[in-house]
């Protein structure tokens, strides 16, 4: 299994690891942002409150969490970030004002774990929309619908993928023209009072320390979990924002969706877009 490193090499994404904690049931947003190439472990509070630790430089044996193996991660192969056109910032760095992601959207897509199944469909290629529409409730895709069409969206990128315990995962890059744009995108899905539930959900909260989080700069990510009573499946899902581009993350498990394999993919698809 890949280790969280507290540095890598410019063109390295180093894997983070999850606790084995259970999803809470508190409703607050989670947030990130800390130092670049550090890790922190946050207990979030809600608007206007918290308190974190910053854990950075410390043996593995010392952070909570990372030295139990059977903690429920999956194996994910080690993550590379791709290679730029020529004379092309990253998007966060000096020179790059609009935060834009010039590399291929669909290298930055997060690849499937160790013994997964890949939905051949949804397989890092691009992705129409109205395959992304198929995720919502027939009553809020129209609503969607127009959001896509007056935010300039460029393309969708995606992979799929289904665990040997069932637990299926969708990855969605939704890659826009401008911050702006994105940045609506989300809105229009879960801010400003909105929450646009994926199909089959009719009850949602909104996740507090979803396990201890690593934090990617420059990037936040908001969590969202299905509550009971629900159907046979449970749905968590989350939204990274990261410049112009906007991760669409799903995970569905009959029974119960598990916190760690749900944290750790979150974690790791937003430091491949930081």
């Amino acid at each position: 299994m890949t280790e969280q490193l507290t540095e890598r090499p410019a063109e390295a994404v180093a894997p983070a690891a999850a606790p084995a904690v259970t999803v809470p049931g508190r409703t607050r947003r989670v947030l990130w942002a800390v130092a670049r190439w550090t890790v922190a472990v946050v207990v979030c509070g809600g608007v206007g409150a918290g308190t974190a630790m910053g854990i950075t430089a410390l043996d593995r044996n010392d952070v909570p969490g990372l030295a139990t193996e059977s903690d429920g991660r999956w194996e994910y192969p080690p993550l590379r970030l791709p290679a730029l056109p020529a004379d092309r910032p990253r998007p966060f760095t000096e020179g790059n004002e609009g935060e834009i992601h010039y590399a291929d959207v669909r290298q930055l897509l997060l690849p499937a774990p160790t013994g997964a199944t890949v939905d051949p469909k949804v397989n890092g290629g691009w992705v129409s929309d109205e395959a992304y529409l198929e995720g919502f409730g027939k009553e809020e895709r129209a609503r969607v619908r127009q959001v896509l069409d007056d935010t300039a969206l460029h393309h969708i990128a995606g992979r799929a993928w289904t665990m040997a315990d069932g637990t299926k995962t969708r990855v969605l890059l939704l890659k826009f023209s401008s911050v702006a744009y994105a940045d609506q995108m989300y809105r229009s899905l879960a801010g400003d009072g909105v929450e646009v539930l994926p199909a089959g959900v009719t009850e949602m909260e909104i996740l507090d320390r979803v396990a201890g989080d690593v934090r990617v700069p420059n990037v936040s990510a908001y969590a969202y979990g299905e509550t009971k009573p629900y159907g046979p499946d449970q749905t968590l899902w989350a939204y990274v924002t990261a410049g112009d581009t906007l991760a669409v993350i799903t995970q569905t498990r009959k029974g119960e969706a598990l916190a760690v394999p749900f944290q750790q993919t979150v974690v790791l698809q937003a430091q491949l877009l930081g």
